[in-house]
């Protein structure tokens, strides 16, 4: 038995000028991160210096001397593919070697389509990488990443979208 009442709201539902409305963005929005986003990745930060002090005897220390310790991590093999949250964690100590050595490089949260992320955006620009997941999804299907690949690979891209230096300077990523 089909209700009158329940085929009226239907038919205004389709009528109204919100049915074509876009729930999603059509253009990806860039935003500062809050402080439940800046929490986070300190306790991801925390979550990856144990893991190190514990295995490794070391502390992560925030420059490019952590690639290589990210790289150690990778080669023991100290994070099951599984462990999500950890190999993301080892994505946001990337994420801080990329800021330690470019300044034009910021924390925001980027949504699109797809949701929300945290990601590394130049200054003023629309252009981000999105390094919490650069080592987690190839660690996820088996695979030991070159960190130092990865690094210099994403900062050369990116460096292409961010102002030129003074006095005709080069950009230089290369890893010690």
């Amino acid at each position: 038995m089909n209700n009158p009442l329940r085929t009226l709201i239907v038919l205004l539902a389709c009528l109204s000028p919100w049915a074509d409305a876009q729930v999603e963005p059509a253009v990806p929005s860039i935003s500062d991160m809050s402080w439940t986003d800046t929490s986070y990745l300190a306790k991801q930060r925390a979550r990856v210096d144990r893991l190190t002090r514990e295995n490794m005897g070391t502390p992560i220390r925030g420059d490019k001397n952590d690639l290589n310790t990210l790289q150690r991590i990778i080669d023991r093999e100290l994070v099951s593919p599984d462990d999500t949250l950890t190999l993301q964690a080892l994505g946001v100590i990337l994420a801080d070697v990329m800021l330690s050595n470019e300044p034009a490089l910021a924390w925001k949260i980027y949504q699109d389509r797809r949701g929300r992320s945290r990601a590394l955006c130049a200054t003023g620009t629309k252009e981000c990488l999105f390094p919490v997941t650069m080592l987690s999804r190839r660690m996820a299907k088996g695979l030991k990443p070159d960190v130092k690949k990865v690094y210099v690979e994403a900062m050369e891209l990116m460096g292409q979208q961010l102002p030129e230096l003074p006095y005709g300077e080069k950009r230089t990523y290369l890893p010690h």
